[in-house]
């Protein structure tokens, strides 16, 4: 499977087992396995560097187990081969988004002219405010 020009996952990395679905089918459902659950090694991968490793880790939440496998499931589609390609799509577009690093944020700071309309407004705010304490009646 061709991710992009210098990574390709191996066929052996891949693992795919069907079950029957709970999804559209009729009565089709209970007689055809046509759910698929793809496990990616991904964590045993010699095609990922480590940090695409991580940021894919990252990126799959839930569906990455404790052996370090990324699990996909599909059963949108009464067509199990239809639901095959769904799955392997999925999976090259995780790869791919774990593929772009991050940019890295760049500090900044405050310029004097915000610092000053800031507590500008907060002291206009501050005297709105005392503004609306009681009436003396004496004055």
């Amino acid at each position: 499977m061709r991710i992009s020009d210098n990574i390709t996952i191996e066929d052996w990395e891949l693992t795919e087992s069907f079950m029957r679905s709970s999804g559209p089918g009729g009565q089709n459902v209970n007689k055809v396995s046509s759910a698929v659950e793809l496990r990616f090694e991904a964590a045993r991968s010699p095609n990922l560097p480590a940090p695409v490793k991580s940021r894919l880790k990252r990126l799959a939440g839930r569906r990455w187990t404790t052996d370090g496998a990324l699990v996909l499931q599909c059963e949108e589609t009464r067509s199990q081969a239809r639901n095959r390609e769904i799955v392997r799509e999925r999976l090259s577009e995780l790869i791919q988004k774990a593929l772009v690093a991050p940019k890295r944020r760049i500090a900044t700071r405050p310029t004097l002219g915000s610092k000053k309309r800031r507590l500008k407004a907060k002291k206009q705010r501050g005297e709105v405010k005392s503004l609306r304490g009681r009436v003396d009646p004496e004055k």
